[in-house]
């Protein structure tokens, strides 16, 4: 599953996405909760994801970047802006998962989850041409 990953302390940094249709996001906290069992803090890379990824909603796709090597995609089949946020849901492999974007401060929250398992991240994201 690709998400946004970059293991800082606290949220990462956020910029005005007010318009943009092509971003790059990092998450700054990642949580796991497993069903019947606990919920725990986790590093992005623990969970395997990547560092930044691309978030191109008019192609409904989030990529690894390509500075990354790992060239890594998913689509989403849902994509909406209302009322200052950005929603992109989707399935691959099992999985749902949902990004809310505030477009005034470039907050995200993710959400994936699967039978029995959900991961929740926080982060922010920026204009890709910065």
């Amino acid at each position: 599953m690709l998400l946004a990953g970059a293991t800082i302390g606290g949220l990462a940094s956020a910029d005005s996405v007010v318009g943009v249709d092509e971003m790059i996001c990092a998450a700054g906290q990642v949580q796991i909760c497993i069903e019947n069992d606990t919920c725990y803090a986790a590093s992005a890379a623990d969970l395997d994801i990547p560092d930044f990824v691309v978030m191109d909603t008019k192609a409904k796709m989030v990529s690894t970047t390509r500075a990354s090597g790992q060239n890594r995609s998913t689509s989403f089949t849902s994509y909406s802006r209302a009322e200052g946020l950005i929603y992109l849901q989707g399935m691959e492999s099992g999985r749902a998962f949902s990004f809310v974007i505030d477009e005034v401060s470039g907050r995200m929250t993710v959400a994936v989850s699967r039978d029995g398992l959900s991961v929740t991240v926080f982060g922010a994201c920026t204009e890709q041409n910065i």
